[in-house]
């Protein structure tokens, strides 16, 4: 499907098992202390929701813990939240992204939403540093025509909705040997000295595990990027949670944290608001390091794939999630993106490589994970089976995803950046590359090691940040 308009972002927990969103498998069940499951063979009931509506197939394996405020530590509960993956692209009637041509100044972009605004029509974003250019509601079809004729106007494309691909050592990050990095995670002292954005559902505010610097949000009716879904917050723990002897720790112990909340409670947002996120990134592009982006969907935007080229070009380094629908990644935006580092995900239960651990619903041990997609998009793999993380109300779950594979490269590019300070995207992604394990690595008996089982043979490298 090729739809050149707006995404929205969509991962849904609901309490059903009769709906079948081929994203995401969770199970929330509450335990009084963080300690993490290493295989699902674990009493836990399952939920399933998506990280893409547009992309059939990532499943994320969720157990709770609360370790902080469990009023209840004897409830168990079965949840199924699956979000529908179709084949079809959600438009949104009447909305549509303007994108100005190049050269176009502030002010005369300013002119023509306010002239727009007089005719009738409402801004909802407007942007600055990523493209020039505005979202606009417009009040029918005449109006939109007088805009598309518009010599100032470079192109037009209608919004869309996306969603979203969702201190105990977790496997993921014993697995590429974040105990032996630089960091070395899980000593319970030192943080590292970077700057990540999670464009997500906004990350846990007050989470005891993570380092929020900054929160921002361009969801209608919130007011901050405090996360009120939970895949945002599981995102940022695996990437950079603190390295303090409590909960868990990431690959990049302690980074500032930026919440860019782009999608709302169900895991669902619009292109337009993910530009704006991308937008306000690159207007911080001389803090910002490293941003992720866990979330697609089967479809293309020309405004979205402009945004992120100029945002990489303003010195990001952009990690994605490369969709867990089983297939070939080159379909799914943003993961197809060519300036980005596209991650799968593979089966890990040991922490180890060798293949000796137990066997996992996705995969046996150190097997390219069921679910992720693959081909030639695909820049790098990591750990997605059940990854241990923070949660949204200062919890803990475990979840399944490419969602979950991606911000392990991120924490690896935030702890590159941190000692290679002029080091350009470009740069950041050819040494992951270069340091990931490959076919012909020989297992060390710890985290360096390949896996078997990619459908593709193409064979990206697996992550290894010592």
């Amino acid at each position: 499907m090729d739809i050149p308009n707006a995404m929205a972002l969509s991962a849904q927990l609901e309490k059903e098992q009769d709906r079948h969103d081929p994203f995401l498998l969770a199970t929330p069940s509450l335990t009084s202390s963080p300690t993490p499951p290493l295989s699902d063979s674990l009493p836990f009931g399952t939920i399933t929701g998506s990280e893409i509506r547009q992309q059939p197939q990532e499943q994320e394996l969720q157990s709770l813990s609360n370790s902080h405020n469990n009023k209840n530590p004897s409830m168990q509960s079965n949840l199924v939240g699956m979000q529908a993956a179709t084949a079809t692209t959600e438009n949104i009637p009447n909305q549509y992204i303007v994108v100005l041509k190049p050269g176009t100044v502030s002010a005369q972009s300013e002119s023509m939403a306010a002239e727009a605004k007089i005719a009738g029509a409402n801004i909802i974003h407007t942007y600055e540093n990523t493209i020039k250019g505005y979202t606009i509601r417009v009040p029918n079809q005449s109006a939109l025509a007088a805009i598309q004729s518009d010599p100032r106007v470079d192109f037009v494309e209608q919004d869309q909705k996306m969603t979203i691909f969702q201190q105990a050592l977790p496997a993921g990050v014993d697995r590429v040997d974040g105990d032996r990095s630089s960091a070395i995670s899980g000593n319970g002292i030192g943080a590292v000295d970077a700057d990540i954005a999670i464009i997500d559902s906004g990350i846990d505010l007050t989470h005891p595990d993570l380092n929020v610097y900054r929160d921002v949000s361009f969801v209608y009716g919130a007011n901050s990027g405090n996360d009120d879904n939970g895949h945002g917050t599981h995102v940022a723990g695996i990437a950079a949670a603190k390295d303090n002897l409590e909960g868990v720790v990431g690959i990049a112990p302690g980074a500032r944290l930026w919440a860019v909340k782009v999608m709302d409670s169900t895991g669902s947002g619009l292109t337009s608001t993910i530009i704006a996120g991308i937008d306000y990134v690159t207007q911080h592009a001389n803090e910002i390091d490293v941003a992720n982006l866990s979330f697609g969907c089967k479809c293309h935007s020309n405004a979205l794939d402009l945004a992120i080229h100029n945002s990489v070009a303003a010195g990001i380094t952009y990690v994605v999630s490369a969709g867990n629908s089983a297939s070939d990644a080159s379909a799914f935006s943003p993961s197809n993106h060519p300036d980005v580092i596209s991650v799968s995900a593979i089966a890990d239960s040991d922490g180890k490589c060798g293949g000796l651990g137990p066997s996992t619903k996705y995969g046996n041990d150190d097997t390219f994970a069921s679910f992720s997609n693959y081909g030639s998009a695909v820049d790098m793999a990591a750990p997605g089976v059940n990854i241990y993380s923070t949660y949204k109300g200062g919890t803990y779950a475990t979840l399944s995803g490419t969602s979950m594979a991606s911000p392990h490269v991120t924490g690896a590019a935030a702890l590159y950046k941190s000692s290679h300070l002029g080091a350009s995207p470009s740069e950041v992604k050819q040494a992951l590359m270069g340091m990931g394990s490959s076919p012909s690595t020989v297992c060390d008996g710890n985290g360096h090691g390949y896996f078997s089982g990619d459908p593709d043979n193409i064979h990206e490298p697996l992550l290894y940040v010592r």
